[in-house]
């Protein structure tokens, strides 16, 4: 059956919208795999290789530290320095950083593949833009301009004396009687800090396929997280000369494979892309900064710019769009177009219809776009996406496309099944094998995989009880930030609060709100910030109360990290405030005017 274009109320006189409803199912029960996310493999034992550094200078060598500070600040990415920065802003500079890789920048430091650039615009993205006096190149800036920012941001707050870098908390313990956390490292550090700040990010441990035969290959392979320039050459802008007489296999093709791809298949004798579900791919728009639009902007255009973007993706309408890129015209397509002024004026059953109908339309487009460009009908329909819109993270990129023209690629469509196996000589889909060099996982990250497979460190808290045993049934917090039997301990992060696509500004939110605590608890002499169980209970029953709607939702969603890949108890959009991060900020906001801390301890 043919899928064309879109009107008020089919998407074609000559469309079956149950037949297209019913592709979209047809597609989902292909993908559905009953290990959920425990299908992917840890990085540990054998394979803890893959979490090696590769981008250290030289192999650290220091005394170890003995220290009491006044904070301690896991995790040395945006999120780090974000609570780094508001912690200066408040007074309390005695702090101590501990991060494990050999710089600040987290996903940056780690992130180098070639091709490497923020999905949202630089100018929102990049944090403290206004404080630190910088203004992006781009409008999405790539990987080295990204490092180069946390960098600056380290330098502007004096952060660099105050980090260990090339260091592992192994384990941080509550000491009752003094009111202090104890963190010990794998390098035989002491640290004693009255409060912690744990900013790890959920980017920060890699996960692989677990295909069969995976530890098998003789060839060369590593994750894109930490992309192999010794053996590729060149650097995250291209020039990867050592691929030239190279079969290369990109297993995976998610947000990172959009960008690394095009620049891999440049430089690659034959690339091949091993997909089991393809990425909606829009356009991206990348340019250069104006200069003369930087002449005209004025203090606090950064947080406006943000709020703008938030209101509009959260669907919501604004008087002006400031972003203008392909997240607030999606946005815009599937949930303001079609919204009345009042919605109450229509029933929930229609306003359920029109949505679908603009989720319908918007993918037509995505997928009419990939005929317009994509040459190889093959591997055009393989490539086009059969779901809801934002049942994956949206991607954007302005040549990821056109690269399957290239006579040197082959799209190997696996239809959700993945690869038979991996040989000692190459890869293995329906019975035929095709034999590689070199084998580069772009195969995301632990995010939402159970709490005892990202756990970096073992958390004692009140009684020596162990973090992981506490979350045994899953994560139980207050406002996502507290637990309970966990004093002063503050998790910074996506769970349990109010999600945005913009990570950065979410985590700048959740920094300042915390150091606000921080602040008061010190302006009068208390020492302890805790969760009361009750607060907790009933913050996880606000959490499933609210995230009925999602529930609904991801149930005829293709599996993703969204829902879980198939368990949607596990998925990121379940486990977040289900109205949405501007409900979320103004709960925040309410809570904290009532000046009570309503469901903490504060003593």
């Amino acid at each position: 059956m043919a899928y064309a274009a879109a009107t008020q109320d089919t998407i074609h006189d000559d469309i079956d919208i149950d037949a297209l409803r019913q592709k979209y199912m047809e597609e989902r029960a292909k993908r559905l795999n009953p290990k959920g996310n425990s299908q992917y493999i840890e990085v540990k034992g054998d394979f803890s290789r893959y979490i090696d550094d590769p981008y250290a200078d030289a192999p650290l060598v220091r005394d170890a530290v003995d220290e009491t500070v006044e904070a301690l600040v896991i995790g040395g990415g945006f999120g780090g320095l974000l609570a780094a920065a508001e912690l200066h802003k408040i007074g309390v500079t005695d702090i101590r950083i501990v991060e494990k890789a050999g710089d600040f920048g987290g996903t940056w430091y780690w992130n180098r593949y070639p091709g490497a650039q923020c999905d949202i615009e630089s100018y929102i993205y990049m944090p403290l833009l206004e404080e630190t006096g910088y203004i992006p190149t781009e409008k999405y800036a790539y990987a080295a301009e990204l490092f180069a920012h946390a960098r600056r941001i380290g330098e502007h707050y004096d952060l660099y004396p105050r980090a260990l870098f090339q260091t592992q908390i192994v384990e941080i313990r509550w000491d009752d009687a003094a009111a202090r956390w104890v963190a010990t490292t794998d390098r035989g550090d002491t640290i004693r800090a009255r409060w912690v700040l744990s900013a790890s990010g959920p980017l920060n441990r890699p996960k692989l396929p677990g295909i069969p035969g995976i530890e098998d290959f003789k060839g060369h392979t590593f994750h894109t997280s930490r992309w192999d320039y010794a053996y590729t050459g060149g650097n995250s802008l291209g020039g990867m000369t050592g691929l030239a007489d190279k079969r290369v296999a990109i297993i995976g093709t998610g947000a990172t494979a959009i960008q690394c791809v095009p620049p891999t298949a440049r430089d690659a004798a034959h690339l091949y892309v091993v997909q089991r579900t393809p990425s909606t791919v829009d356009v991206r728009g990348n340019r250069p900064t104006d200069p003369e639009w930087v002449k005209g902007l004025k203090p606090g255009w950064q947080r406006e710019r943000m709020d703008n973007f938030n209101v509009l993706v959260s669907g919501m309408r604004a008087p002006v769009d400031l972003v203008r890129d392909g997240w607030t015209a999606l946005h815009h397509d599937l949930l303001t177009s079609w919204m009345p002024e009042d919605p109450t004026s229509v029933s929930p059953l229609e306003l359920m219809r029109r949505a679908e109908l603009a989720d319908f339309r918007k993918g037509h487009k995505v997928r009419s776009r990939i005929d317009e460009i994509v040459t190889n009908k093959d591997a055009a329909e393989g490539l086009k996406p059969w779901y809801g819109m934002l049942c994956k993270r949206p991607t954007f990129h302005d040549t990821y496309l056109q690269t399957f023209n290239q006579p040197n690629v082959t799209l190997i469509d696996t239809q959700g099944g993945g690869l038979d196996r991996i040989t000692e000589n190459g890869i293995v889909f329906d019975g035929v094998e095709y034999p590689v060099d070199c084998i580069i996982f772009a195969t995301g990250f632990e995010t939402g995989t159970d709490y005892s497979r990202r756990a970096a460190m073992a958390i004692h808290g009140r009684d020596g009880k162990l973090m992981s045993d506490h979350f045994a049934d899953g994560m139980r917090t207050f406002h996502g930030f507290f637990t309970d039997g966990f004093p002063n301990l503050f998790l910074l992060g996506s769970a349990q609060n109010g999600f945005k696509p913009n990570v950065t500004d979410m985590l700048a939110e959740q920094a300042e709100h915390l150091a606000g605590l921080i602040a008061a608890a010190r302006a009068e002499g208390k020492t302890r910030i805790e969760a009361t169980s009750e607060a907790v209970d009933d913050w996880m029953k606000t959490i499933r109360e609210k995230s009925q709607r999602a529930r609904m939702f991801l149930a005829a969603c293709t599996p993703g990290y969204f829902g879980g890949h198939g368990d949607i108890e596990q998925g990121l959009l379940i486990n977040t405030y289900g109205d949405g991060s501007i409900a979320f900020t103004a709960l925040l906001q309410a809570w904290r005017a009532a000046g009570d801390y309503a469901g903490l301890k504060i003593y």
